[in-house]
């Protein structure tokens, strides 16, 4: 049970994260985001009714609050980076964001084992080589790199932020709940600022009603994942399922290798493997 809940969640954060950066490179990163947002704050806002989660209110909320004025930036910056490419590449090196809550840890009194030592070693080196040797003359791909590192550094942080929010599972739907309405404010406000001082928030033919199922999965992709790891956390160790669900990068490289037929040099290559293995090792230590 564990393990199909676990890698059921891989394959929901995968194939969000590459319909996400699919449909920033024809609509603004913030317009998706706050698309597919809204509609997952729709779906949760039900679930959050039949569930009676609100009887899970409190001061912990502020977390999820917190967690939604950094969710959006973390978001939009990811998938600029995944719209820049390779997502073979920008997929992979997100996922290093997992070492926000190592720190947490840390300040907490916790102390590293080896193999999560180790992870953040691995994790690290897989950030330099995944640059490729055109890091220095390639801009486009240092921007890439940077937006990536600032996503996992939000994602982590959120990752952080909704683990204090919530201790069960109906508490779980009410703290994603509150994150994703403070999204899409925080997301509205942004877009709404972008427009008065003339930036495009929307493609040349205006808003891309055809791509709304799109917009409408990523969303619901997302929250879906948050449901399933949550029941894969529940019917087994926390450590398998955190591991097995720490695999969606490999579910974005294929479908980009598969779909948009992404070839990545050797060392681009190595360096996304490094940063996916030292992922897993922090997630097993």
């Amino acid at each position: 049970m564990t393990a199909l809940f676990a890698l059921a969640t891989s394959l929901l954060w995968g194939l969000a994260d590459f319909g996400g950066g699919l449909l920033t490179r024809r609509t603004p990163a913030l317009t998706v985001v706050v698309v597919s947002q809204a509609i997952a704050t729709v779906v949760l806002g039900v679930i959050v009714l039949f569930t009676g989660a609100w009887s899970e209110a409190g001061d912990q909320l502020w977390f999820a609050a917190a967690a939604g004025v950094v969710g959006p930036i973390a978001l939009i910056c990811f998938y600029k980076a995944l719209a820049l490419g390779p997502m073979g590449v920008v997929s992979p090196l997100g996922t290093v964001g997992v070492a926000v809550p190592v720190g947490v840890g840390l300040f907490l009194g916790e102390r590293p084992g080896l193999m999560q030592v180790a992870g953040i070693a691995v994790a690290v080196l897989g950030v330099v080589l995944a640059g490729g040797p055109q890091l220095r003359g390639a801009p486009v791909q240092r921007q890439a790199i940077l937006l990536t590192l600032i996503a996992a550094f939000g994602f982590g942080t959120v990752f952080a932020l909704i683990a204090e929010a919530s201790t069960t599972t109906t508490g779980l739907f009410l703290a994603l709940f509150v994150q994703r309405v403070v999204n899409v404010g925080a997301g509205g406000l942004a877009l709404y600022a972008s427009s008065r001082r003339g930036v495009a928030t929307l493609p040349e033919g205006g808003f891309p009603w055809r791509s709304l199922p799109a917009l409408g999965f990523v969303g619901l992709a997302d929250v879906a994942a948050n449901g399933t790891y949550v029941v894969a956390a529940h019917h087994g160790p926390v450590t398998v399922a955190a591991v097995l669900a720490s695999l969606y990068p490999v579910v974005t490289a294929l479908a980009a290798r598969g779909i948009l037929r992404e070839r990545l040099r050797a060392v681009q290559a190595a360096g996304a493997g490094l940063a996916l293995v030292g992922t897993l090792l922090l997630a097993t230590g």
